[in-house]
């Protein structure tokens, strides 16, 4: 054996060797092993997060228990298997696919609502639209196009040297202004693989806090959760400024113009004038949150080395023009985009699905869209298309269940009757002042929408807020608005929204991330609306 070797390997060893005679222990051999014993079992129980398993069940019987919701059981149980799922979700107590899964079992135990029903909530409209969706994102990162658009945004907004707080404000900037125009939803998928492709030029390692040395290591990894941060919350901001813009304002249109046919209705330059200023405040808000908490006068410095201008127009030259399976890859794309625009317009002029009996959802044409990518041609060898199903493999399922989590769940507070008890729960709001109701309104939409995604959450909500509206005397917009601003303030988990699903897909964020972050956001719609609703609203909507 080499001696070197040899050394080397009884030094490795001698290290967990303690260097001089241990300490004579009076305490008995049998009190010494029960204290082994007790520390290994409790060291196995927080390794095997078995405490963490036994808080979601805990919780819920303590809720069951106690709780006592004015004779309403149904109600009760649904609170505590909401708690339940909740803790697993928090803790990581087990995978988040299998947190997800939970309600399938959960509420047909509980007596919430029956196997077949929660069984529904899995594959709703809107999650057919996000595995849609998730395919035409495979397809661009397959054929390398968020790359080349996240070249051209980089080489435009860096700066040089670089400045991470301009690209920052271009990487939102342009995903607030597409969100005005598409769905929220579309928009952040086209726009996550432009940040992860911008993300890719940085080290990986030190990214998951691996070998990256010094303090570029730890803002590496803050500027990347800034980046995945603001393409998400700048997609849901940008999607209030427009009825195009996101369903829930399409849905606050319709709803206003059902229960309320005689009063003026609500039309896209009216509400653009109201929203429009409020998403800009929004925005702001986020720049500047994103900045504080995620940049420092070092930022620059570590990003410099991997985003060095020169580099990155020279990396776009050598990626050439655009090859045929990169343009048939766009063309449906857009394609599918001109679709999600023009299904449904306005009253006067209904879109496309009027010709098939509105039976034809946003998921509908996604779906539709996606399966072109299994039968256009690729052009590069004879018979490959531009999607095959082993492309499809990094499909992230376990998003798509806790997407089908959130809508059970949005299914569980109509029939168990909790939105009923949370309603009336608003009751004191009578005679209150219009400062007082606009806040709570948008507060009380803004805490069921992180349980379940804005367009359910809008959907429960302003039915119980028109009629509100109609009980204690006050103009019900000064309800319904709050009610469709507060749908869209969700900000803290990613059951509140698709975009908060696919943000949170990429790995880069985590649930705390989103917390912490999205908080000060939360607080500054609320305090934003609480000004404009009362002032701007009034003149736009004709509260007065």
């Amino acid at each position: 054996m080499d001696p070197r070797r040899a050394f080397w390997e009884s030094s490795s060893e001698d290290v967990t060797r303690p260097l001089l005679l241990p300490v004579h222990d009076d305490t008995p051999t049998t009190t010494r092993g029960r204290r082994c014993c007790s520390c290994s079992g409790l060291r196995a129980m927080l390794a095997n997060k078995y405490l963490a398993v036994a808080s979601g069940p805990a919780a819920c019987a303590l809720i069951c228990a106690l709780g006592d919701l004015g004779g309403h059981p149904a109600a009760r149980n649904m609170l505590g298997v909401l708690a339940w799922v909740f803790l697993w979700w928090i803790t990581d107590a087990v995978p988040l696919a299998v947190a997800s899964m939970a309600p399938l079992f959960l509420f047909p135990a509980f007596g919430i609502s029956s196997s077949d029903a929660v069984a529904k909530a899995y594959m709703d409209d809107v999650i057919s639209l996000v595995l849609g969706s998730f395919i035409l994102a495979l397809a661009i990162e397959h054929y390398s196009i968020h790359r080349r658009l996240a070249l051209n945004i980089t080489a435009l907004f860096c700066g040089d040297p670089v400045k991470p707080h301009l690209l920052l404000l271009g990487i939102c900037g342009t995903t607030m202004f597409i969100s005005m125009w598409i769905h929220n939803t579309p928009c952040t998928v086209m726009m996550m693989p432009v940040a992860t492709g911008i993300l890719q030029r940085l080290p990986r390692d030190e990214l998951e806090g691996g070998s990256g040395s010094g303090f570029a290591a730890g803002e590496v990894r803050r500027f990347s959760k800034a980046v995945v941060l603001g393409v998400v919350y700048a997609s849901a901001i940008g999607g209030m400024a427009t009825l195009t813009g996101t369903g829930v304002n399409i849905i606050l249109v319709g709803m206003w113009s059902t229960y309320f046919p005689e009063q003026p209705p609500i039309t896209f330059s009216s509400w653009m004038s109201f929203g429009l200023p409020m998403a800009l405040v929004l925005f702001v808000a986020l720049w500047a949150t994103l900045c504080l908490m995620y940049c420092s006068k070092n930022t620059g410095r570590a990003l410099s080395a991997y985003l060095d201008r020169s580099h990155l127009r020279r990396e776009l030259s050598l990626l050439g023009p655009m090859a045929f399976a990169e343009k048939m890859v766009l063309a449906v794309f857009g394609g599918l985009i001109v679709l999600w625009m023009t299904r449904s317009l306005t009253n006067d002029i209904p879109g496309w699905a009027v010709l098939f009996d509105g039976k034809v959802g946003d998921g509908t044409v996604t779906i539709m869209m996606a399966t072109l990518l299994f039968i256009i041609p690729s052009g590069k060898n004879d018979g490959e298309k531009l999607m095959d199903w082993s492309k499809c493999r990094k499909l992230q399922w376990n998003i798509i269940l806790l997407l089908g989590a959130g809508f059970a769940i949005a299914d569980g507070f109509k029939s168990s009757g909790l939105t009923d008890l949370l309603s009336e729960g608003l009751g004191f709001l009578r005679g209150a002042p219009a400062l007082a109701i606009a806040p709570v309104a948008c507060a009380f939409s803004g805490l069921i929408t992180e349980f379940t995604s804005d367009d359910a959450t809008t959907t429960l909500v302003l039915p119980l807020l028109a009629e509100l509206g109609k009980s204690i005397g006050v103009h019900p917009l000064l309800l319904m608005v709050p009610g469709a601003i507060g749908a869209q303030l969700s900000f803290l988990l990613p059951t509140g929204s698709p975009g908060n699903v696919v943000g949170f897909g990429t790995g880069y964020i985590t649930i705390k991330d989103m917390v912490v972050t999205g908080m000060p956001l939360k607080i500054v719609g609320i305090a934003a609306l609480t000004i404009l609703l009362p002032t701007l609203g009034s003149l736009v909507f004709g509260m007065a």
